[in-house]
This record gives C-alpha cells, structure tokens and sequence, in this order.
C-alpha cells in the first residue's frame, strides 16, 4: 500500500527534486565562492557539491515509481532519456561546463515530463 501512495505522488517528488537541483546547482556556485567557511573547510564543500547524488537518486525513484503503469511509452521514454542525460551530465559536470548547462536542460525536461504525466493521469481518471 506503501508503494501504491509513492505511486500517486512520483510526479510531484520528481518535480520537486528536479526543481531543487536546479536551485542547488545554480546557488552552490556562488556559495562556494562567496563564502570563505565553505572555501577552507573541504569536507563541508564537498558534502555540499555531493548533493548531486542525492538528486539523482530523488529523480531515479521518482522516474521509476512515475513509469510503473499507467504511463504512455512516449512518456516513459521522455522521462527515461531525460533522467540518463541528467545523471549523465551531473556526473561529467566537472569534465566540461557544457554538462552545467546540460544538466539544467534535462532538469527541466524532467520537471516539464512529470507534469504531462500528470495531466495525462487526470485526465484519464476523469473520464
């Protein structure tokens, strides 16, 4: 029954975690560099910057719950694509500031996927 509410509520935790990494990635920055504490303590700045993880794995669960059933395979495809482009792009963020601005495309592919999603689903318990 659990999994039947986490379910119901993928889409939102999705959006939520999508629109958080966002707000995160764009505000750690100049954090970092704003801030002399998180300049000279390492171990705060790299538990701050290790958010990363946390965020995709937010949006693995929330893909995954989101696509179990009821989901058109175009959707379940766009959401699939979206998250490997995130984690992928969150992953190599330090290799090229290309997968910075990347990671904000697919960011936001997923929080416009999960709403689509959304709709679909009251539209479809509405008739």
């Amino acid at each position: 029954m659990k999994l039947d509410l986490f379910d119901k509520k993928a889409d939102y935790i999705g959006i939520t975690g999508s629109v958080l990494c966002i707000i995160h990635c764009m505000a750690a920055p100049v954090m970092v560099m704003t801030t002399g504490f998180l300049r000279t303590d390492a171990t705060l700045r790299i538990g701050f910057l290790g958010l990363d993880y946390v965020f995709i794995a937010i949006n693995i669960a929330a893909v995954y719950f989101a696509t179990r059933h009821h989901t058109s395979a175009a959707i379940r495809a766009t959401l699939w694509g979206f998250l490997t482009l995130f984690a992928t792009s969150l992953l190599l963020e330090a290799v090229s500031s290309l997968f910075e601005y990347t990671a904000y495309f697919a960011s936001a592919g997923l929080v416009i996927t999960h709403l689509i999603n959304l709709r679909q689903h009251r539209v479809a318990h509405a008739g």
